[in-house]
């Protein structure tokens, strides 16, 4: 998600102290010096390659080694559709050798006697059986073949926050005050979850209203269990749930993840942005939530449902900032939230096997200055039994990575029992509370707002999205952007490619922004065309090939760039690694979310997010002064964020 509601006051205290930020650890690492050194030794061109994206600009004419560019003839890229251009307009555009549909609009009923969406009548009780708003993370889940061979599949999709201006006609500029209480019930209803069965039927995808698989998770209404070692303590009890056990709602789902038995991870990010009230100025969780910008209150909730005023609840914020874990083929089945992982704002969820059998779970904390995490499972996973699994996150160890100069990573575990915890910390539970500050003590290394991490279940290399830090003063000839605009991609190895390890190696793929500005002082393989370079990597996925794919979120500072965001294929083996290439572009005012393909390959699902709203204003959106009227081009509709669905016109594997 970007900071599109100016969350943009980094709240880590090590941004200033002698801890070294990822920037520092760039420049010691890549030197002008070494960057010369590693130029020499042949061979190296992948190496040399990613250590020129975090080094000095390479000049047009060059490849990433520092020699001419090889004949684009002999290193056929691995991505053959079509290139599209950069631009800015108001509808979506993709590759012309494929083609893309709606699939979903926010309001579209998905239940067999469901409402039809009404944009001057809308009801909290509507919403509860329509689309839900803003779009992110899609899951896709394979369902076995109906009678006559049609293919079938879940989509776990988040609905992540309202935008009440254009959901809202006629809300005043003055929002927070007169925003009425059904409207927040409307909000509420509007974000959360939904589950919902596609069919395949004469070469596209279709909703299946009648699906017993159907299901909307709301941030109000829906129960959820709290397990893991969090469950029942004193600081997650409240005056409706003594237990500490049971909350109703989810709320900011970003990204996720799919488990290996079938379950949906969906990820709590920006809570403080549903949080409001003041807090006595020596409370117990003063310092808790103060690292977590609390209170934000961005959507008003608590002016009507006082649970989410601190002053009124202020142990309610606890209870948020986790990952959910779902069962989408029980529609019955309650959320849990999996403590074990850890309360922080999370983006994501992708996961992996690691070598010896145990679940692996990488996540970034999409702040300014925070950290990279991973979550090992105690046990190994059960492939032959999915049920067996259903309570393998609440066991396991949560670490956070320190990046080092030499190139190398180490994973710290922030457990109980290290004399540098202990004394700061009661109980695994409190740290697990709390794993920001728990990272801050250890000395892991604070990053520039890191988002979607994707493990590549083809050569176990793992990507980590790092979308931009605007508050990074400090330049350097290496690392040369004060004020990180456009962000970087870093790219991780496991030791001995065990995603369990303590220890990796890591490196630069790409520094994002546009390489013919020497402004922006972006490094692309010297193959990437003018409109194959992105800024602001967000979120990104593997295709059944093992290719990457990465979506951009620029956020209010689109105009900077001269291009809304899209969808990029992004190079990773060979001579063509880091040459990007454009494949999709959203309308005005969206950003690009979820990409994720079919297990065939032949289908890949998109969500376009906010679109709509005003560049550089995203809080002044309103209904009557929208961007676009993207997908209906009614005027009498408003921009409404939607779920796309693109094959290749001719079949085949998308891309």
């Amino acid at each position: 998600m970007s900071n599109s509601h100016n969350d943009d006051h980094p709240s880590n205290p090590r941004q200033s102290d002698n801890g070294a930020s990822f920037g520092q650890v760039c420049e010691r690492r890549y030197s002008r010096r070494q960057l010369l050194k590693v130029g020499a030794i042949a061979g190296a061109s992948a190496t040399l390659g990613s250590l020129a994206a975090c080094g000095e600009r390479v000049g047009k004419g060059q490849g990433l080694e520092g020699r001419e560019s090889p004949d684009r003839t002999l290193h056929r890229s691995n991505f053959d559709f079509i290139e599209i251009e950069h631009g800015r307009d108001q509808t979506h555009h993709v590759a012309p050798d494929h083609e893309a549909r709606i699939l979903l609009r926010w309001g579209d009923p998905i239940f067999r006697d469901a409402p039809e969406f009404d944009i001057n009548r809308q009801t909290a009780t509507a919403q509860a059986q329509q689309f839900g708003y803003n779009n992110d993370y899609i899951g896709f889940l394979q369902l076995s073949l109906q009678d006559d061979q049609t293919q079938r599949a879940l989509l776990c999709i988040n609905h992540e926050y309202p935008t009440h201006g254009l959901m809202f006609p006629g809300l005043s500029k003055d929002e927070r005050a007169n925003i009425t209480e059904e409207q927040i019930k409307i909000s509420q209803a509007a974000c959360g979850a939904s589950i919902i069965e596609v069919v395949h039927i004469d070469g596209e995808w279709q909703v299946n209203r009648n699906s017993k698989y159907n299901r909307r998770i709301t941030s109000s209404a829906t129960e959820m269990q709290i397990s893991g070692p969090v469950a029942g303590h004193p600081r997650l009890q409240t005056t409706a749930d003594s237990s500490g056990r049971k909350v109703f709602g989810t709320l900011n789902n970003c990204a996720g993840g799919m488990t290996p038995w079938g379950t949906f991870l969906s990820c709590e990010e920006n809570f403080n942005y549903h949080i409001s009230g003041q807090m006595p100025e020596k409370h117990p969780e003063g310092d808790n939530y103060r690292r977590y910008n609390l209170p934000s209150d961005y959507f008003s909730w608590g002016k009507y449902d006082k649970r989410f005023d601190i002053s009124v609840e202020p142990n309610e914020a606890n209870r948020f900032g986790w990952v959910v874990e779902i069962d989408p083929l029980d529609p019955d089945s309650t959320p849990v939230k999996r403590t074990a992982l850890g309360r922080f704002k999370h983006e994501g969820g992708e996961n992996i096997i690691a070598s010896d059998g145990r679940l692996v779970i990488y996540m970034g904390d999409d702040q300014q200055f925070e950290y990279l995490y991973k979550f090992v499972s105690q046990d190994k996973v059960n492939l032959e039994n999915p049920k067996a699994n259903l309570n393998l996150l609440d066991r396991g160890i949560l670490y956070a990575a320190r990046f080092h100069e030499d190139g190398s990573l180490d994973w710290l575990p922030l457990e109980i029992g290290n004399a540098s915890l202990d004394k700061h910390f009661a109980s695994q539970a409190d740290i697990l509370i709390e794993p920001r500050r728990a990272a801050d003590l250890l000395g892991a290394t604070p990053l520039d707002r890191p988002e979607d991490v994707v493990p590549n279940h083809q050569t176990g290399r793992v990507y980590v999205m790092l979308t931009n830090n605007l508050k990074r003063f400090r330049g350097n000839a290496a690392n040369p952007r004060a004020g990180n605009l456009f962000g970087h991609i870093i790219e991780i190895s496991e030791l001995d490619d065990n995603h369990s390890a303590t220890r990796g190696t890591w490196n630069i793929l790409v520094k994002c922004g546009d390489p013919g500005n020497f402004l922006h002082r972006a490094e692309w393989n010297d193959a990437t065309t003018e409109n194959g370079w992105f800024a602001s990597p967000d979120n990104a996925a593997i295709d059944p090939a093992g290719r990457l794919w990465v979506a951009s979120d620029q956020g209010s500072k689109a105009y900077l760039s001269g291009t809304n965001d899209g969808l990029w294929a992004l190079e990773t083996e060979g001579r063509r690694r880091a040459t990007g290439k454009m494949f999709f572009r959203v309308p005005i005012g969206a950003e690009m979310c979820g990409p994720v393909f079919s297990d065939d390959g032949e289908s890949l699902f998109l969500a376009v997010q906010h679109p709509g709203v005003i560049e550089g204003r995203p809080g002044t959106a309103r209904f009557a002064t929208a961007t676009t009227r993207w997908p209906d081009f009614r005027e009498d509709m408003p921009p409404r964020p939607s779920i796309v669905a693109v094959h290749r016109i001719n079949g085949g594997k998308v891309g």
